[in-house]
């Protein structure tokens, strides 16, 4: 369970790859992005099956229209429409190119878009354009985020970190604040596609960040998110409970340590971060359900089988949504239900979707088996 929403039932947020055809080249990208299309695309009226069977999760089901750049297709606009119509919340995630005009945006907006994505992994022109492959993206992507948010379009940001980036997260927080930003989603690497070639941050770096993470969410007017960083629940936790053993000491109250980690494993019961496969799902432009875009292990094909059957049943997401399934310290960590570690991480570096997440530099109380090599 997470909030009101039954995992095992429903994913928070599903993913479908309209295209994986793109016209930049980012060092980062997941999807080995190409000019192109691919000639096995799911055509617009199987896109419709497919988001008449997403609707059968139940209303206002969040799905992501991502790629490569979605707006390579010419029927996107057609499909925000189509899903609006049947009562999802329909977001989009294009590419800062020049596709991405005003009249887009204009149309998507009147086709009842909920939310538009834009992805910054610099705070300057050099930076970005550099890490995207495409002079002028830094500019036009700015533009398109102005033009999103006269048109009315909540806007997000979405952030890549590892080490090529780790510097320019200071300044990209004040520049998600002046784009009037909603939401900043930062996402960790997973060393697939072309990000297996980036240098990640290294575990205690990354507690690091996601404390800063933390206190930039506190501070600023717009909400941040983790992906595919469950251990940020951890974190802000961790953080919390100090500040509460802090005010204890200072009133006089001594708590035990033993008590003090008892009550951090109280605390997280029932609240379930998402991972892959538990809350989240992909489809690919293919028709793939993967339990994320980062961990390419497929449960079927919407061509054969429905997504929600797919969800609800395969033997790979289930297995995902056991939390008593995770193998090494993952397994035996009392944040296990709160966290879950990132299930594709762990795929891309182990070869064992319940593994160990390298990322996390925590180890539980006790624990004496084996550690992940870092990342």
């Amino acid at each position: 369970m997470r909030g009101n929403i039954d995992t095992d039932d429903r994913p928070l947020v599903l993913i479908w790859e309209l295209t994986q055809a793109c016209d930049l080249a980012c060092d980062h990208c997941r999807a080995d992005a190409v000019p192109d299309r691919h000639p096995e695309e799911l055509t617009t009226a199987e896109g419709k099956r497919l988001l008449r069977q997403v609707r059968e999760f139940g209303e206002g089901q969040l799905v992501v229209f991502s790629g490569g750049d979605p707006l390579k297709r010419a029927d996107a606009v057609e499909l925000v429409d189509y899903g609006t119509d049947l009562g999802l919340n329909v977001t989009m995630t294009p590419s800062g190119t020049r596709s991405l005009t005003r009249e887009r945006l204009a149309a998507l907006a009147d086709a009842g878009l909920r939310r538009v994505a834009l992805s910054f992994d610099g705070a300057t022109p050099a930076s970005h354009d550099a890490f995207r492959g495409e002079a002028g993206s830094f500019e036009e992507t700015v533009q398109a985020a102005r033009d999103a948010r006269e048109l009315g379009i909540p806007l997000q940001v979405n952030t890549t970190v590892c080490e090529a980036t780790r510097d320019e997260l200071a300044p990209l927080a004040d520049l998600v604040e002046d784009l009037g930003c909603v939401l900043w989603s930062v996402f960790f690497l997973v060393p697939v596609g072309r990000g297996a070639a980036l240098d990640p941050v290294d575990p205690d770096t990354a507690d690091e960040i996601m404390a800063w993470l933390h206190d930039v969410a506190s501070n600023r007017p717009y909400g941040v998110k983790t992906t595919e960083a469950p251990q940020y629940r951890r974190v802000v936790h961790q953080r919390r409970r100090e500040g509460d053993d802090h005010q204890r000491r200072s009133d006089g109250d001594e708590t035990p340590q033993g008590r003090g980690n008892a009550r951090a494993v109280e605390d997280v019961q029932g609240r379930h971060g998402i991972v892959a496969g538990d809350g989240f799902a992909f489809v690919s432009h293919t028709g793939e359900v993967f339990p994320s875009g980062f961990l390419p292990l497929s449960a079927g094909n919407v061509r054969e089988t429905p997504v929600t059957e797919l969800y609800r049943d395969s033997t790979l997401f289930r297995r995902l949504r056991d939390r008593d399934e995770l193998q090494g310290k993952c397994g035996a960590c009392p944040y296990r239900v709160v966290c879950g570690g990132s299930r594709s991480r762990a795929f891309a570096t182990t070869g064992d979707p319940l593994g160990s997440d390298p990322l996390c530099p925590y180890v539980p109380p006790g624990y004496e088996g084996p550690l992940p090599e870092r990342s």
